[in-house]
This record gives structure tokens, C-alpha cells and sequence, in this order.
């Protein structure tokens, strides 16, 4: 079974998919399960990472920002890439750092994330885009 969500994302941050995950994940009711899900993107990732405190997903932001600063920063001067503007050649270094795709087992019906886990889009483009991220479950 597979499934398709996109999201609008309204620039750089993590994007909680938890609940729409969890839903399509509850109508399918596999009693057990694999599920697979792909980011059809280059420039924005995913993540499974604390959903309780804010303060997480804030950090975790700058962190990024602060590894990888737009092309326009002096430490950038390297990158040939520049035709999309400042952000999209470090969007594609984080993408390249962090997780495309994310496994999680599906047991009696839900997903075995752990009591503070959350699924996150993470989006590294400073202009708002229409994300999608396909699920299969087997």
C-alpha cells in the first residue's frame, strides 16, 4: 500500500508530519509493517526527531544555518552554484546531510516511535514550496 502527502512548507524549519503519517498509517491497519518514506526532493530532507520541546526543532535550525551559511557569506565563496540564488546550493549540502528516506516499524496497527518522536520535513529553501513525501507500506 502507498500513499502520497504533500505539504506547503513556508521557508527554512522542521514541518511535523507526525499526525497525517499516523493517520494513513491507523485507515491502513496493517497489523505489522515497514514503513518507507521518500522525500521527492533535493533541497529538503526528513527526520525523526524530538516533537515535545520547540526549542529542539529552533536549534536544530540554527545549527544547520550555522554549518551551512547562504553562498553569499563570506565562508561560502567556494560554491559555483548560485543560478537559484544564495540558499539553494547549501539546501542541497543539507539535504546531502541529512536523511532522504525513513524506515519505521508499523506494530498492531501504529508506528513504533519512541514517547517524544515526531516526523519532520525539514525544509532548507528560504521561499515557501509544495513538498511531497511518498509512503509505502509493506
Amino acid at each position: 500500500m502507498h500513499s502520497s502527502f504533500t505539504l506547503q512548507t513556508q521557508g527554512p524549519g522542521l514541518y511535523d508530519l507526525t499526525p497525517q503519517i499516523a493517520a494513513w498509517v491507523g485507515r491502513a491497519k496493517p497489523d505489522e509493517a515497514l514503513l518507507t518514506l521518500f522525500i521527492r526532493h533535493t533541497s529538503a530532507s526528513l527526520l525523526i526527531q524530538e516533537n515535545a520541546d520547540a526549542d529542539v526543532q529552533r536549534d536544530l535550525k540554527t545549527w544547520l544555518n550555522r554549518l551551512v551559511p547562504p553562498s553569499n557569506d563570506p565562508s561560502m565563496r567556494w560554491i559555483t552554484h548560485t543560478l537559484e540564488g544564495p540558499d539553494d546550493m547549501p539546501a542541497h549540502i543539507k539535504a546531502a546531510h541529512l536523511p532522504v528516506s525513513l524506515q519505521i516499524p508499523v506494530i498492531s496497527g501504529e508506528m513504533a516511535l519512541g514517547s517524544w518522536q515526531g516526523i519532520f520535513l525539514v525544509e532548507h529553501r528560504m521561499k515557501p514550496h509544495k513538498r511531497q513525501v511518498v509512503a509505502l507500506l509493506r
